[in-house]
């Protein structure tokens, strides 16, 4: 076990039965001319942390330990898609409509998939999730408790959505949650900062928060 300075308190690693997901560093979400921007979205707060995530990914290389990516897409014929979700809000693009690139937000669609800087290594899990938390319509559960994972490590975007909404399903199943919180991002700041509070609060209810350089430090400590 190593001590990670974190809020609210020092988290406790085990390296040996964590785990890194990075959620949803797809290029409709992160790139211009994406689904996100096409919301009416500032994109360049999403893009800003590319850099930070990938320094996170190659710390858990390094270490050896699992790296998960996590995209959130659809089956090209909708089927997993439910109109509610679909028909939600007024936005100019919706989901399975043609857009810049490709087909938004479906399986196989450039736009789905991660942005090249932080593609997957051969052999690193990509889940492929209909909603917003990674656990539900997936393997990810199972493949954890196969490889005997207890912590996740967690990156990506956005923080108030997918990022915590799996954190939330993680807690629920037991697993101690950390997160990177400059390895994350919100569309909106106000939101990154509120999720990040909930997550930590009453004694890290749903998990700890901390910088990725801490989190990298105490894996090859």
């Amino acid at each position: 076990m190593v001590s990670v300075p974190a809020r609210p308190f020092p988290f406790e690693l085990d390296a040996q039965r964590c785990a890194l997901i990075v959620i949803d560093m797809q290029r409709d979400f992160v790139e211009r001319g994406g689904f996100g921007e096409s919301l009416g979205n500032d994109v360049t707060r999403l893009k800003a942390i590319v850099p930070t995530v990938a320094a996170l990914i190659a710390g858990f290389r390094e270490a050896g330990l699992l790296v998960i990516h996590t995209r959130e897409c659809h089956r090209p014929d909708l089927s997993d898609l439910p109109p509610a979700k679909r028909n939600r809000g007024n936005p100019t693009v919706r989901i399975g409509d043609p857009g810049p690139m490709g087909r938004v937000l479906i399986a196989g669609e450039p736009g789905a998939d991660i942005v090249p800087e932080l593609g997957p290594n051969n052999g690193e899990v990509v889940i492929d999730k209909p909603g917003k938390g990674a656990f539900f319509a997936t393997d990810l559960d199972a493949i954890l408790t196969r490889r005997g994972i207890a912590q996740l490590v967690f990156a990506g975007v956005t923080t108030e959505v997918c990022v915590q909404t799996t954190m939330r399903e993680a807690n629920d199943r037991g697993y101690e949650c950390l997160l990177a919180e400059d390895a994350t991002e919100s569309y909106f700041p106000e939101f990154k900062k509120a999720a990040i509070d909930m997550i930590t609060a009453q004694g890290a209810i749903v998990g700890w928060a901390t910088p990725t350089a801490a989190i990298v430090e105490a894996l090859h400590g």
